[in-house]
C-alpha cells in the first residue's frame, strides 16, 4: 500500500509582492490576523503610479501597517523614512521579520493604537504621504483623516492616501479634496490633497 502524502503547501498563500524598486519581485509573508487585508499589486500600483517621483526622498506614515505592502513598497521605491504603526502583536512581529529581511533601515516599527498614536501626535511630526488602510468595517476612518489633518500631520504639498470597501462612505475635510479615485473589486482607492 502506498503511503499518501499531504499536499505541498500553497507557498504563495499570505504572501504578498513588492512591485518595483529596489526590493522589486521580494515577497514578504504576512500572518493570519482579523481584518489583515493587504492592499493588491494592481491598486499598489495605481497607487504608486499617482504619486510617481514624489515617493523619492518622502517621509511617509502607514497608519495601519497590518502587512506592509504600503510602507515597504515606498521604501522600495525610494521613500527616505517610512513611519509603519500596527496594534496587532503577530502582524507586529512579522513586521519585524520583514524589516530584517529586507535591511530596510529606514523602517520605523511603532506598535501602537492608531487612533491613540493620533491623538497624542504633534506637528512636529509631518509626512509628505500618508497611507490610511484601516480595517474595512471598523469606522475608524471617520476619527482618523479629521485627526491626521487637524493635528497638521502632513506636509504642505503632502498626500493622503485612503483605501475602503465600496460601501464605505468617506467626508474629506474641509480645505481638502479628492485628486485622484479608483474603484476595483469592492475597493475605492482615494487621493486627497488640498485644494
Amino acid at each position: 500500500m502506498k503511503a499518501t502524502r499531504n499536499p505541498p503547501a500553497d507557498s504563495s498563500r499570505n504572501q504578498l509582492r513588492i512591485i518595483a524598486g529596489k526590493w522589486r519581485s521580494r515577497r514578504l509573508a504576512f500572518p493570519d490576523v482579523e481584518g489583515l487585508r493587504p492592499t493588491g499589486d494592481r491598486i499598489r500600483e495605481t497607487l504608486f503610479n499617482w504619486i510617481g517621483p514624489r515617493i523619492v526622498d518622502s517621509r511617509c506614515l502607514d497608519a495601519f501597517a497590518g502587512s506592509g505592502a504600503l510602507g515597504f513598497e515606498a521604501l522600495s521605491r525610494g521613500a527616505a523614512e517610512v513611519l509603519l504603526i500596527e496594534n496587532n502583536a503577530t502582524a507586529f512581529r512579522q513586521l519585524e521579520a520583514s524589516r530584517q529581511l529586507l535591511d530596510a533601515t529606514g523602517a520605523t516599527l511603532l506598535r501602537a493604537n492608531t487612533l491613540t498614536w493620533l491623538e497624542s501626535a504633534t506637528a512636529n511630526s509631518s509626512f509628505d504621504i500618508v497611507f490610511l488602510d484601516p480595517p474595512f468595517g471598523s469606522n475608524l476612518l471617520d476619527k482618523i483623516l479629521p485627526l491626521v489633518v487637524s493635528k497638521q500631520l502632513v506636509a504642505g504639498d503632502g498626500l493622503i492616501y485612503v483605501e475602503t470597501a465600496t460601501d464605505t462612505s468617506l467626508s474629506v475635510p474641509d480645505g481638502w479634496c479628492i485628486r485622484k479615485e479608483k474603484r476595483t473589486g469592492g475597493i475605492v482607492c482615494r487621493l486627497i490633497g488640498r485644494t
